[in-house]
């Protein structure tokens, strides 16, 4: 998938159907002159409904139709025949899209199931026939309800990556050369900052057979919690992630300093991230030699809390296969 054509973010416009009216409609036939009342029922609007896609990783497909209408249900008709109900509109997502209500920003629901259908819109519902209204001193009802009009509404769909495990750090810190490393994607390298500027996903292939997902997030910076840079637009894929993976370049000025930013940003933005399972990788550490990574690791051991660590090179190979061993019993924890 080119960068070009994840989209993550969109805004629609969604109306569902009305429904039918009801018919005032009287029995009339040979010999019988005056058989009474027989108006049937509306058919009900068509409901608006969101549905899960495992196969989906983008909202692409809602690039450029951004306008969707149920159909409206059926008049009644004579002889109490029900009109039939309007066409239902489905909207086919990916797994972990958010929707909200783009006028409150309120949250409205959640789709994280394969084949998960929630009604976002319910079709408005056909009017009663003639024949509900008949009684002792009224035989013959010349009346009928209306339909009720459908909803509309402009919603926000937003995907939040659904990975096993999410790459987070520094502009330029090398996850994306990490990413092509572990995986077959092949996300844009250059040596300047923000060359990633949506998420990309790799499935990493593991021993026996087995694999998971790794995303590569945009880099964070300081104030990224209040939406400095990238901010928002990619602090919430790191929600989904089982595994956070900080990649601090061994070139850094400071080790301890930057993964103490990176932290400090997640818990501002969100502090349950907090409680996610994390490994440090220092990484492109094919310029330093083994008595330079053991003093650094001396260094580093206290400031990192107990949280495992270890010594990575993407260019090199140095440390992948032990980075996903790891990760792996990190994940199976």
């Amino acid at each position: 998938m080119t960068e070009g054509n994840f989209v993550d973010y969109v805004k629609v416009h969604v109306a569902s159907g009305n429904g039918g009216k009801g018919s005032a409609h009287l029995h009339r036939e040979k010999y019988v002159a005056k058989g009474g009342p027989d108006g049937g029922d509306g058919g009900r609007g068509g409901h608006v409904i969101l549905k899960g896609n495992k196969n989906l990783w983008t909202l692409v497909h809602y690039r450029f139709k951004k306008h969707f209408k149920a159909g409206h249900g059926e008049h009644g008709s004579k002889n109490r025949s029900t009109g039939a109900d309007g066409t239902d509109v489905y909207l086919e997502v990916p797994l972990g899209t958010v929707v909200r209500d783009t006028e409150t920003n309120q949250v409205l629901f959640e789709i994280t199931a394969d084949e998960e259908e929630k009604i976002l819109l319910e079709g408005g519902m056909g009017g009663r026939g003639n024949w509900h209204f008949k009684t002792p001193t009224n035989q013959t009802p010349r009346y009928a309800q209306p339909g009720i009009p459908g909803q509309e509404a402009h919603v926000t769909l937003e995907l939040k990556v659904l990975a096993d495990v999410g790459l987070v750090g520094f502009p330029n810190a090398g996850k994306s050369t990490l990413l092509s490393a572990m995986t077959s994607a092949k996300p844009k390298i250059a040596d300047y900052e923000f060359t990633t500027l949506k998420p990309n996903l790799g499935i990493v292939e593991y021993r026996d057979f087995k694999s998971f997902v790794m995303a590569d997030i945009p880099g964070i910076i300081e104030g990224a919690a209040e939406g400095k840079g990238l901010g928002h637009y990619f602090l919430r894929h790191i929600e989904r992630n089982a595994t956070l993976l900080f990649l601090i370049p061994a070139d850094s000025k400071d080790v301890s300093q930057e993964y103490a930013i990176l932290l400090d940003e997640l818990r501002r933005y969100n502090p349950e991230l907090l409680d996610k399972n994390r490994l440090i990788a220092i990484s492109k550490c094919d310029m330093l030699d083994d008595e330079l990574i053991e003093e650094m690791k001396e260094d580093i051991q206290n400031d990192f809390d107990g949280i495992p660590f270890t010594f990575i090179s993407s260019v090199s190979g140095l440390g992948i296969q032990q980075l996903k061993d790891k990760l792996w019993v990190l994940m199976n924890e």
